[in-house]
């Protein structure tokens, strides 16, 4: 009995025993299986072709003949298309622009040591990028239609996702040319997506009409997507770990290699700097945005008051001097509590601790910043009218309006009783915005009118209405300021 019993409690551990290790070799097996998988789905060695693909990046560097030409064509079909608005027109300019060439001849040389390839393709590159700015810039200047469309204004603001396009689409590009029967669709989707020609027509533009924000947002969305594209092809060489150039001077080789790893290093600290920086904007942005859907728009005004989302201003400074600012127009005013509420409200939002916000308000703001907004508005609202006419109206309209809302600026009570005080001949005084225009342009004109005595001396008006004009340019520290004398009653 004692035998039997060892036995029955014995054979149920040698059994759990030997069923763990099954499992554990059944996992195993199956962690096996998923490896070779993915090795197989995703390894791009095996179909690589490795001197064919050095040989096509080589072959699309030089720049001369008829890649020339058809970088010239790409120019101007890439600055009419964005001149129109067209974004087939802009797609066309990115399929047959060669600029990413060179490009790729730079991250492909820098990977293997090759000097003369890298000289080569920085020449080359040098005299695209100057060549394409000079030729959209005159393009632009002498062109006479040249408004401001979305296509040209989408790229003077890159943000993390312009980042993220020009490196995955680098990646794309590369593992395409590396591949045995080079896939075309690849090449001209990453074409489109990377979107290095626009960007340097938007430089063009920006030079032409003196606006120099325009020019260096849109230079840098162009070094964005040049520094990724090249890091990219960086990365997939080595990867695929082409050969490198060998040299016969050993000691030419081991300078060629450090240069080429200096610069690889150089290249990619900007970019980690770029990436970040773009980044943490972005990050501010979408705070801000939330910020103010959340707390501003919901805001409701108790008489006549209006927010003014599309002229509020959202500033991002890496020197901590970003703000938001925003707009309201109206005889209502925001009061210092709700303000005090928002500020306390935008420690909610991770990114925008610490952030100034500036409240700018119709009836307490200054006629300079009005008639700002009311240009901004103009601005913005231009490219849907249809000819000059319809412009001078519509701004014609909203001068009206600035009129009635900056009657209430200036403090005429005020005025008017020290003006009482000071010229005791002075009888009636007026105030308003008088428009005119020479069809060329509108002005707005703030205007002063007096009534003097009937028995005041003439020589003694004449005298006090120049005192009076320079007194008031200095009171109101407008020098625009013009008086007016209406006949007596």
């Amino acid at each position: 009995m004692e035998n039997n019993l060892n036995q029955d409690n014995i054979t149920p551990t040698s059994n759990e025993g030997s069923g763990g290790e099954e499992v554990k070799k059944d996992f195993q097996g199956l962690l096996g299986s998923i490896k070779k998988f993915l090795s197989e789905l995703l390894d791009i060695r095996t179909n690589t072709d490795q001197q064919a693909t050095k040989e096509a990046i080589i072959a699309d560097i030089p720049f001369k003949g008829h890649t020339s030409w058809i970088l010239i064509c790409s120019i101007f079909i890439a600055s009419i298309g964005l001149n129109a608005n067209s974004t087939a027109v802009v797609i066309g300019a990115m399929l047959i622009s060669p600029l990413m060439g060179p490009i790729l001849g730079i991250g492909m040389s820098v990977a293997i040591n090759d000097i003369d390839t890298l000289k080569r393709s920085l020449k080359n590159f040098a005299v695209m990028v100057v060549l394409s700015v000079i030729t959209a810039y005159l393009f632009f200047r002498f062109f006479p239609l040249r408004d401001e469309s979305s296509e040209l204004l989408a790229r003077t603001a890159p943000d993390i996702r312009d980042v993220l396009i020009a490196f995955f689409g680098g990646l794309a590009l590369v593992i395409a040319r590396a591949k045995k029967g080079t896939i075309a669709s690849v090449i001209f989707g990453v074409a489109i997506a990377t979107a290095l020609m626009p960007p340097l027509c938007t430089v063009g533009f920006g030079l032409a009409i003196g606006n120099w924000s325009y020019a260096t947002g849109a230079l840098y969305l162009f070094t964005i997507n040049t520094i990724f594209i090249a890091l990219a092809t960086f990365l997939v060489i080595k990867l695929l770990r082409f050969p490198m150039v060998r040299y016969v001077n050993s000691q030419r080789r081991r300078l060629i290699s450090r240069l080429a790893s200096l610069l690889a290093i150089l290249v990619m600290i900007p970019a980690g700097i770029t990436f970040y920086s773009v980044f943490q904007k972005s990050l501010f942005m979408r705070d801000a945005g939330s910020f103010i859907d959340e707390k501003i728009v919901p805001y409701q005004f108790t008489g006549e008051g209006k927010f003014l989302k599309d002229f509020s201003e959202i500033v991002y400074s890496d020197k901590d001097n970003s703000k938001i600012e925003l707009v309201f127009m109206g005889n209502e005013t925001i009061p210092d509590n709700v303000i005090a509420t928002w500020e306390n409200q935008m420690q909610e939002y991770q990114q925008l601790k610490g952030i100034d916000l500036v409240v700018v308000q119709g009836s307490k703001s200054d006629e300079a910043n009005e008639l700002k907004y009311v240009n901004e508005l103009y601005e913005s609202q231009k490219s849907i009218l249809s000819n000059k006419d319809e412009r001078i109206k519509f701004l014609e309209t909203e001068l009206l309006r600035l009129n009635q809302i900056s009657s209430n600026q200036i403090p005429f009570n005020e005025i008017s009783l020290e003006a009482k005080t000071n010229y005791e001949n002075l009888e009636r005084m007026g105030y308003a915005y008088l428009i005119s225009t020479d069809f060329n342009k509108t002005d707005s004109i703030p205007l002063f009118e007096v009534t003097w005595k009937k028995d005041a001396n003439r020589s003694e008006t004449v005298k006090d209405m120049t005192k009076l004009q320079e007194w008031l340019r200095l009171r109101l520290n407008n020098k625009n300021i013009q008086i007016k004398e209406m006949p007596k009653d």
